[in-house]
């Protein structure tokens, strides 16, 4: 069985949940999901530059009414068992758990408890954090060991 490990920021969508299944044809994938909720402020910033750069004004301007850090857990932990389940009624095995500090940290601990073939960071653009290569998916890269697969969500969740 490939092992993947999936790093989220927000619930799977069908089509994501679809995209990411049938990356691997027909071998079958357990999926080690991990899901950060919302950071802090500064994060709040980022998200509102690529708001900005998306066109998506109104969206930039409801950034403060999003739950963040402590707040955001129980958003975090519902969207977490809505991808778990998306992706076991998908036919995949899937386990899961939030992460609460240092993502990349608990992505390279996960990925050699789990002896993982491969990362999948599947999040929305982030153009700020991509153009300076701070974005998750480019640092693991340097870190995990493995191949890194950089997705971007089909739509929004």
């Amino acid at each position: 069985m490939f092992t993947s490990v999936l790093m989220i920021e927000k619930a799977l969508t069908s089509a994501d949940v679809e995209f990411v299944t049938g990356l691997h044809g027909d071998e079958e994938v357990f999926f080690h999901v991990l899901l950060q909720p919302r950071g802090d402020q500064a994060d709040r910033l980022l998200r509102a530059i690529d708001d900005v750069a998306l066109g998506e004004l109104d969206e930039a301007a409801r950034e403060r009414e999003v739950p963040e850090g402590d707040a955001a857990k129980d958003f975090g932990t519902r969207a977490l068992e809505v991808s778990l389940q998306a992706l076991r009624s998908s036919g995949s095995e899937a386990e899961g758990r939030l992460i609460e500090d240092h993502p990349l940290d608990a992505l390279k601990g996960l990925v050699t408890e789990v002896g993982a073939d491969e990362v999948i960071v599947l999040t929305d653009p982030h153009y700020v954090e991509e153009f300076f290569h701070r974005d998750w998916a480019s640092r693991a890269r340097h870190k995990v060991g493995v191949p890194v697969l950089k997705l971007f969500s089909h739509s929004k969740a």
